[in-house]
């Protein structure tokens, strides 16, 4: 059984940085592509960093192009987004996602998807 857990969330003060993780089960993570989504409340949400070819072309969120980086630790499964400089923009659920094939950073696209971690960047 597929299954994704996000993990890491909180509060982050303007300006702080963050490490969510994704953990994998059920598939390896060279089986599927990953990527990383997020919702703020009211907003639709959004592709924030996919694999979008075999070839690795990547797809970054043009608002945090140079903030993340992303790694992945195979013998944990886990798959990891750090992100810098952040703004209360940031504020939204966090959601990791695999793909039976690639596609665009776009969630419909999806196949499995966690539950999601909530960030919020406040003062």
């Amino acid at each position: 059984q597929v299954q994704l857990v996000e993990s890491g969330g909180g509060l982050v003060q303007p300006g702080g940085s963050l490490r969510l993780s994704c953990l994998a089960s059920g598939f390896a993570l060279d089986d599927y592509p990953i990527g990383w989504f997020r919702q703020a409340p009211g907003k639709e949400r959004e592709g924030v960093w996919c694999i979008t070819s075999e070839e690795g072309d990547v797809y970054y969120l043009d608002s945090v192009k140079g903030r993340i980086t992303i790694s992945r630790d195979k013998r944990k499964n886990t798959v990891y987004l750090e992100m810098n400089n952040l703004t209360p923009e940031d504020t939204a659920t966090y959601y990791c996602a695999a793909t039976r094939s690639f596609s665009s950073c776009v969630p419909s696209t999806y196949d499995y998807w966690g539950r999601g971690t909530q960030v919020t960047v406040s003062s």
